[in-house]
């Protein structure tokens, strides 16, 4: 295989372990009699993880271990926790060992990005352009394992974690066959902040930096919020729509959210090129607006146009974000912090605001839910017009002017 292959293949190994139990697992756990109160305990491990272990695995990539090693070792110790927790039973223990697995994880997906970077780098190829051809592949793993532990039946099970601890496992012997991504400032003497690879945070001395990870943690609690209760309104509508399609496969439905990514990814370079990071994250704001929007006018019956509209949508309002982001990272940053930025922005979307996203979606819902029936319409349109607040603002207050590459050519011509 040559390079960009051997990459397209870390990329779908990735997301294929978290797509095995991501979705399916709050299902599995009410079958174990759970709690909600528990179930969502258990999801907020990423959210924990992410505050401290991206940028510190980020650190230590940067500074003393080849940054291949590092994403196979997190990867090896999360598929013994994965399997760790398809024996366990108990809310308190299952909750310690999912923060464990998280810890191990969540760090591996801005290492997966550093190591791809640095690669493709090293062999002379343009990131912006040849990179989001292969991240899509990511999510192409995330569908085929969400599909698999469906049409399976693991999704109700254990069996999820052993398909995840499986991939976890190929992955990590995978990682230490990759092209040597040795420490940038191995040979680096400077300050004991430098050392401890506190540099990064120079980033927030330029407000056009500060305003970027403001945002980015507010969008990231946009995805936790949809992230958490895609599923059960879906499953909600089991009352009025018991043999539909949805109702009995939510997570097949959801998929779509990630086939639309798939084709979202590719246009990215245009995108990017054309427009720059301020246009490409207000579509992302927008499209956000309208994911949830879709969802509060939706339903399995003749609203069905409208859910399938707002899997389209999640396409621009993820990849928007979450990949031109990181790119955006990439370009910005100095090549000797850069594994640190990735990991503080995984730090800062699905760390803290995953966290913020948790508790304040809990909180909407909450509010909504009378009886125990939850008005999803009020909810999905309190989410839009959170979006909607962040799309209004974000251009106003995020100064960054982009030149197209037809502007960078006059503007020569005109120099000359």
């Amino acid at each position: 295989m040559n390079i960009k292959q051997r990459l397209t293949l870390l990329s779908f190994l990735q997301f294929f372990i978290w797509g095995s139990w991501l979705i399916s697992t709050g299902g599995y756990l009410f079958s174990l009699g759970f709690k909600g109160i528990e179930i969502g305990s258990v999801y907020s491990t990423l959210g924990i993880a992410s505050l401290i272990m991206p940028a510190l695995m980020g650190i230590v990539a940067d500074r003393w271990v080849n940054a291949e090693r590092v994403l196979g070792f997190c990867h090896l110790v999360g598929a013994g926790a994965l399997l760790f927790a398809s024996f366990i039973k108990d809310p308190a223990l299952m909750f310690w060992v999912m923060l464990f697995n998280s810890m191990a994880y969540m760090p591996t997906i801005s290492l997966n990005n550093t190591v791809s970077y640095k690669i493709l780098s090293q062999s002379g190829y343009d990131i912006i352009k040849v990179f989001p051809p292969i991240r899509v592949w990511g999510t192409v793993g995330f569908i085929i394992a969400m599909w698999f532990v469906d049409l399976t039946g693991l999704a109700s099970s254990n069996g999820q974690f052993y398909v995840a601890a499986a991939a976890a496992i190929l992955m990590g012997l995978y990682s230490f066959s990759l092209p040597a991504c040795p420490p940038s400032n191995a040979e680096k003497k400077g300050t004991m902040a430098e050392s401890l690879g506190l540099d990064a945070f120079v980033l927030f001395r330029r407000k056009k930096m500060v305003i970027f990870f403001i945002f980015s943690m507010l969008l990231g609690a946009a995805l936790q919020v949809t992230n958490t209760f895609g599923g059960s309104f879906l499953s909600d509508f089991r009352a009025d729509f018991p043999d539909s399609f949805v109702v009995k496969h939510p997570l097949l439905m959801l998929s779509l959210s990630q086939i639309s990514e798939t084709l979202f990814i590719l246009t990215i370079p245009f995108f990017l090129k054309r427009f720059g990071i301020k246009i490409v994250m207000l579509f992302s704001m927008l499209a956000w607006v309208l994911r949830f929007a879709l969802f509060g006018i939706g339903d399995p019956g003749a609203g069905l146009i409208f859910l399938i509209l707002s899997m389209v949508v999640y396409g621009m309002a993820f990849d928007f974000f979450n990949i031109s982001g990181s790119l955006f990272l990439e370009k910005e940053t100095p090549s000797n912090i850069r594994a640190s930025a990735q990991g503080m922005f995984m730090m800062i979307t699905n760390g803290v605001g995953a966290i913020l996203g948790g508790i304040g979606s809990g909180w909407v819902v909450d509010y909504f839910t009378k009886n125990d029936i939850k008005d999803w319409a009020m909810i999905w349109m309190t989410f839009a017009a959170y979006a909607l607040v962040l799309a209004i603002v974000f251009p106003i207050i995020f100064k960054y002017r982009h030149y197209a590459e037809e502007d960078l050519v006059s503007m020569s011509k005109a120099n000359h």
